[in-house]
């Protein structure tokens, strides 16, 4: 029997997979995702420091030419005989497909189409980009939408900047921005200038489709996101750190660096000057279902991000004492954000501190047959609730409130 077939009988079909921990040469890390201190550096100071833990993701992460073997994807860790194997989520659903994901989801994309992370920045980034498909098959990548959640057990303070820029301000003209953009090697090339942003609020979040320029704030931010690591950033000057020219042009084929308007078709030019971009985009928590029947059965469980068909994710709270059982129609990875107890096969558990390298009891990947069956939760504290997020692929059946 294969590793794969192993691991996903073992769980009862949850795997337990590894942190994995990604650095951003342009970021400082905010340091509140848990690990040590000592370790926000781990990969040596010329990779930058580590500011994101992705989840549940087959897909590599695109970090230049110093990008490491296999980083940004997921592990499974599988335990037998007191030995633990390693190996890739990816590899597991590229072999076992519709067992781990569904038939829905496999027979559509044979991958699994979707990752998650904690974004950390103790700062603001420079407004960037995310192309669509589109323009993605330029460098021969998917398009990226994505969306954020502030998670209040991470965001004990704001950082240096809690307020993102989205869009562009309605009655910008594209000469304008086309003129920021000619000037990236001039210092600030003061693009946003001509954007608004908005003060973040921890426990609420945002949609962020492809095509739309954003500069997301301070918080620690749970990232949803389409299974791409595509980006070009926009703006020259970040809290006066220079951004180097190589990333306005990191979505772009070398064939058309230099090409300022295709730049600036990347932008979706109506969805960025939209004046109700709150309206459009804003996401406050919403209970899956009714919350006297939810907290009368020992849990409480809301939508918190919903506004795309290519994901979606909610975030499920067991009260202290209780067990429950919650059913899904689709597969979905999850991350503990507070409490301990058990679920399924597994124990489950919140750390306060993970090494580098470490392994953990804080992240699962659900398979569609569990989530259908239902997976049965545990809180084996009196006095604390546990708190998981749940990342789901595309077109989540349960998904009622776009």
């Amino acid at each position: 029997m294969s590793l794969a077939k192993k691991a996903l009988e073992q769980g009862e079909g949850i795997l337990r997979l590894t942190p994995t921990w990604v650095p951003r040469s342009f970021c400082v890390p905010g340091r509140r995702i848990k690990l040590h201190p000592d370790d926000y550096y781990a990969l040596g100071g010329a990779r930058g420091g580590i500011d994101e833990r992705w989840f549940s993701s087959t897909t590599p992460a695109e970090n230049g030419p110093l990008t490491s073997k296999n980083e940004g994807l997921s592990h499974i860790a599988y335990e037998d005989g007191g030995k633990t194997e390693l190996f890739l989520l990816k590899d597991a659903i590229d072999e076992l497909g519709a067992q781990v994901i569904g038939s829905r989801l496999w027979d559509q994309y044979k991958s699994w189409p979707m990752y998650s992370k904690f974004f950390d920045n103790m700062g603001p980034l420079p407004h960037h980009i995310h192309p669509s498909d589109e323009f993605g098959k330029l460098t021969n990548q998917n398009g990226k939408p994505e969306a954020y959640y502030f998670p209040p057990q991470l965001n004990n303070h704001g950082g240096d900047f809690p307020y993102t820029f989205f869009g562009i301000a309605p009655g910008t003209s594209k000469e304008i921005i086309l003129d920021c953009l000619k000037n990236f090697n001039k210092g600030d090339n003061k693009i946003t200038n001509y954007s608004q942003a908005f003060r973040l609020q921890p426990g609420t979040g945002w949609d962020v489709p492809p095509g739309m320029l954003h500069a997301p704030g301070s918080l620690c931010t749970y990232e949803p996101q389409k299974a791409s690591d595509i980006f070009a950033m926009y703006q020259s000057l970040v809290n006066e750190a220079i951004i180097p020219e190589e990333l306005l042009w990191n979505a772009t084929p070398k064939n058309r660096w230099g090409d300022y308007e295709l730049l600036v078709e990347m932008i979706d030019w109506d969805l960025n000057v939209n004046p109700n971009l709150m309206d459009n985009h804003y996401m406050e928590p919403k209970p899956v279902s009714d919350v006297n029947e939810m907290h009368a059965a020992g849990y409480h469980e809301n939508w918190i991000c919903y506004r795309s068909h290519d994901y979606s994710a909610k975030e499920l709270t067991v009260l202290p004492g209780e067990t429950v059982t919650i059913t899904d129609s689709a597969a979905y990875g999850m991350i503990m954000m507070q409490g301990y107890g058990k679920m399924g096969a597994w124990d489950i558990e919140t750390p306060a501190l993970i090494r580098f390298g470490q392994l953990t009891h804080d992240e699962y990947f659900v398979s569609e047959d569990a989530a259908k069956a239902g997976v049965k939760i545990t809180n084996m504290s009196k006095t604390d609730p546990i708190v998981m997020l749940k990342h789901f692929g595309p077109r989540n059946p349960d998904l009622t409130v776009l």
